[in-house]
């Protein structure tokens, strides 16, 4: 069964402490660090997408010794493309220039490099992508696929806290030595919600600046964008419980979600645990709901995936979808047993991810990473992992994924923790300056790749206007 075989990451060192930008904007600091996390990252102006996702993808090929010639397909998995029509094969085409700089092969000349699009789902639909080809055309080959993406939102907006920049890779092959992959009993789903989270190009030249990289604020909805966060995932979720080698909500050893912020995946799998709950003792949670003061009809219509959550009449869309679920884990999180049932299932990694922010498509391969890190400096975990995608607008994908034999030895090379080292932090005027476009102090030097320069020729024969050319620094 195909499979993961090595990660790598990669933050820029522009980092934000939330608690100095709470200090700026006089947000709470306590709710903040409680709901959101300790700080992230920000790209700056001489760092776009491309630049990101290929420093990963550099760091993955040094860290696992991968030959580039073996490597059949590279796919990247982003929604903050700068180009149109050009995609993974930029990337592609700045990893032969650094192999060629360090005299080795370039990539196959028959490698694949598709870019997908799907809001924060981009990489993982690159995953099965790129899985579902070693197990077919692609067999005795190998895949790297790259989830990279800039979380940026507008000062003073309720997403600003919740920023971000980074990218993930990942190694796949035939027969992994850190996780494989069950997609035969994986779970999807998907629902067009227009009001939920969307970049339309109308928006996007107003934003334009005169550096590098333009700025790429999204338009969203953040309490309906939550909920149906909630609902994808529950439906995506019953896809895959059905099947005769699924397992329950409580059978996992450690879970994995999309992450845009750190309390987001805990509310989530809370959810599901309720519904398991609900499905396998509903006379106990109904005496907790009477305990608590929540109507318990009400909390089992709002556990029934797959409702209508809207927009529709004259419910508005900051309105809460879901009030009694709401309630009850409010009430849930001080019991003991929540910290069992819940947060006891939540993997490893949660503390690295605190510090990276929001990643959008990096999100859940970034907490897996980290999680696998972590995990091979402690005693042996459970095999069955659990890993849930999801991206607005909406989709969500659940992954069974099983840790194989051997796979502490190879973890120890991801390195997670040392992708979190270099961090410059900024004050107030340079985090106001870099969220404009400015430059603050270039992340040249730290090995990694930047905008060397933005064409400008617009000739009979020869145009090359505002295409940018990458070099390593």
């Amino acid at each position: 069964m195909p499979g993961i075989s090595g990660f790598s990451a990669y933050l820029p060192p522009h980092r934000v402490n939330l608690a100095d930008w709470c200090d700026w904007t006089g947000q709470p600091a306590g709710k903040v660090a409680g709901v959101i996390g300790d700080s992230f990252r920000m790209a700056g102006p001489e760092q776009d997408v491309y630049a990101l996702a290929a420093s990963a993808a550099v760091r993955l090929i040094e860290a696992y010794d991968v030959d580039a010639s073996a490597v059949g397909m590279l796919v990247l998995g982003t929604e903050s493309a700068s180009d149109n029509a050009a995609g993974a094969v930029i990337l592609r085409g700045m990893l032969d220039d650094y192999l060629a700089s360090r005299g080795r092969a370039p990539l196959a000349a028959d490698c694949e490099v598709p870019e997908i699009k799907h809001a924060c789902l981009g990489g993982i639909y690159g995953l099965k992508q790129a899985l579902r080809y070693l197990a077919t055309d692609g067999a005795g080959r190998q895949a790297i696929v790259v989830s990279a993406d800039i979380a940026e939102y507008a000062r003073g907006s309720s997403g600003e806290a919740t920023q971000g920049a980074g990218a993930v890779a990942m190694l796949l092959e035939a027969e992994p030595r850190l996780l494989s992959v069950d997609l035969g009993a994986a779970g999807r789903a998907s629902r067009y919600r227009g009001a939920d989270f969307r970049k339309p190009f109308a928006r996007y030249p107003g934003q334009r600046t005169d550096q590098a990289r333009p700025r790429d604020f999204p338009v969203f909805n953040g309490r309906y964008s939550t909920a149906c966060y909630l609902d994808t995932v529950a439906s995506a979720f019953d896809d895959m419980a059905p099947r005769p080698d699924a397992a329950g909500a409580t059978d996992w050893d450690a879970v994995f979600l999309h992450r845009p912020y750190a309390r987001m995946p805990e509310t989530a799998w809370a959810m599901l645990c309720l519904r398991a709950w609900l499905a396998d003792d509903p006379h106990t949670l109904r005496a907790f709901c009477h305990e608590v003061g929540v109507d318990a009809v009400a909390l089992a219509a709002e556990l029934t995936p797959g409702r209508d959550i809207g927009p529709a009449g004259d419910i508005p869309l900051d309105a809460e979808r879901y009030p009694a679920t709401t309630a009850l884990i409010r009430a849930w999180r001080r019991r003991e047993d929540y910290r069992d049932v819940v947060l006891g299932r939540l993997g490893p990694g949660q503390a690295a991810m605190r510090a990276c922010g929001n990643l959008y498509t990096g999100s859940l391969p970034a907490w897996l990473a980290a999680g696998l890190s972590e995990a091979a400096e402690q005693a042996e975990p459970g095999p069955r992992w659990l890993a849930i995608g999801y991206g607005s607008g909406d989709a969500a994908e659940v992954l069974p994924l099983t840790l194989v034999p051997g796979w502490r030895a190879v973890a120890g090379r991801i390195g997670f923790r040392a992708a979190l080292d270099g961090a410059v932090d900024l004050d107030q005027a340079g985090y106001e300056a870099l969220h404009e476009g400015r430059m603050v102090n270039p992340a040249a030097g730290n090995g990694a790749f930047v905008i060397d320069h933005i064409g400008d020729r617009d000739e009979p024969g020869h145009v090359d206007a505002g295409i940018p050319r990458y070099a390593w620094a």
